[in-house]
């Protein structure tokens, strides 16, 4: 499988790439890729797990304690928890949002799919989802897998971002460059 200069340069990539070899190795790819996901949705809805990954003020042993806690809690499998583990050992919580992301990313394109992301002003129905979906993999030639987010401030419109490309149909863009165009 190959995997793109882009993932491993960073240095969220070289973990992901690391913990993607393991996972491939003892066959729990789709496991782990569970585990990301359960870790990535507590990271989004507890300000104070996502403050303990980024708090410079608390030490190595307390992040590795309340990590392991948080996998206890959140049932990771063991190879997550070792991962998260190292994460905390070697300072690198921080990183854990980008090394989930570049991990979806490899996993991804061992499947054959591309990851997107669409970010509305309005949550989309389910139909809206499957026909962008439908539209993207037309497009991209290879399946879609859309994830979708909320930003009121963009007042209308879409912005899709399919690795490094992305498509911005948001009325807010829109609208500066309509008020740089009149400016000039």
């Amino acid at each position: 499988m190959e995997i793109s200069a882009g993932i491993q340069a960073s240095l969220a990539g070289r973990y992901a790439v690391a913990l993607f070899e393991l996972a491939a190795e003892d066959g729990v790819v789709s496991a782990v890729e569970s585990d990301l996901d359960k870790l990535a949705a507590a990271l989004d809805q507890s300000p104070e797990l996502a403050s303990l990954t980024t708090n410079p003020q608390l030490g190595r042993k307390a992040k590795m304690s309340a990590i392991e806690e948080v996998a206890k809690l959140l049932e990771l499998n063991t190879l997550t928890r070792r991962f998260l583990g190292v994460l905390a050992e070697n300072r690198r919580l921080a990183e854990t949002g980008r090394v989930i992301r570049a991990f979806r990313d490899i996993a991804a394109a061992q499947r054959g799919e591309v990851s997107a992301e669409v970010i509305s002003a309005r949550p989309l129905t389910e139909d809206q989802l499957s026909s962008l979906k439908q539209k993207l993999t037309a497009r991209e030639g290879r399946t879609v897998k859309l994830t979708s987010s909320v930003d009121p401030d963009m007042l209308g419109g879409l912005i899709v971002t399919i690795g490094s490309k992305r498509i911005d149909g948001s009325i807010r863009t829109r609208l500066n460059a309509l008020t740089q165009a009149m400016k000039g």
